[in-house]
């Protein structure tokens, strides 16, 4: 399951999220029980594309805790976060507990950024395949963390992630009673939430771990 983040202002709403609840539990009859249980609750997004996509690559196969400790000493190095930053820490990047491969995948990230090899000011104008696509270029970025990057940072309304083991198991136990679901499984009980995936997936989420973890 991702990590994910609430709010409750008003103000940093998605501006589709009503009227993605009032859709899908006209449609859905557990959408329906599911979403009044979280009240004003909400996806919120994170900001920096460069800091969301290096945390992500840093929390790859660890723990959470262990994801924070390796993060925390990544800041001490590199307390500004900024790709320039990054690329100048070069080999030191080793010494936060990071891999080598991980340590790699970053310094490609810092200098894709640095470089200005990424359409970052263009993204929100994308499609979602388009951004996938481009980010899945980038070594350590593949389908699951674009996914979660859209979802996160540009909060895109449809994204259905089906490498996530959460949704499917938040599919499993809302809508299965508990069975394995496949992917094909899955993609049919989300059929009757387009065009608005990410909300019901965070609500699948929210069904299997309350209190989003920040």
């Amino acid at each position: 399951m991702a990590n994910s983040t609430t709010g409750s202002g008003r103000a940093t709403v998605p501006s589709y999220w009503d009227d993605a609840k009032a859709e899908l539990m006209k449609r859905d009859r557990i959408m329906r029980k599911l979403i009044p249980q979280f009240g004003d609750l909400h996806l919120a997004g994170k900001s920096d594309p460069f800091i969301t996509l290096a945390r992500s690559v840093v929390g790859q196969q660890i723990s959470v805790n262990a994801a924070e400790s390796v993060w925390n000493r990544f800041l001490e190095l590199c307390p500004k976060c900024t790709p320039a930053q990054v690329v100048k820490a070069g080999e030191k990047l080793a010494e936060c507990g990071l891999s080598k491969r991980k340590a790699e995948y970053i310094l490609d990230l810092a200098d894709h950024f640095k470089n200005k090899r990424l359409h970052v000011d263009k993204w929100a104008e994308m499609e979602d395949e388009e951004v996938i696509g481009e980010l899945v270029g980038i070594r350590g970025i593949g389908r699951w963390t674009a996914e979660m990057f859209l979802i996160f940072n540009l909060r895109r309304p449809n994204i259905l992630p089906l490498d996530d083991a959460g949704l499917l198991k938040g599919i499993s136990v809302n809508y299965f009673s508990g069975e394995p679901v496949s992917r094909s499984d899955a993609r049919e009980v989300a059929a009757n939430w387009e065009p608005w995936c990410t909300v019901a997936t965070w609500y699948l989420w929210r069904s299997l771990e309350p209190v989003p973890v920040v």
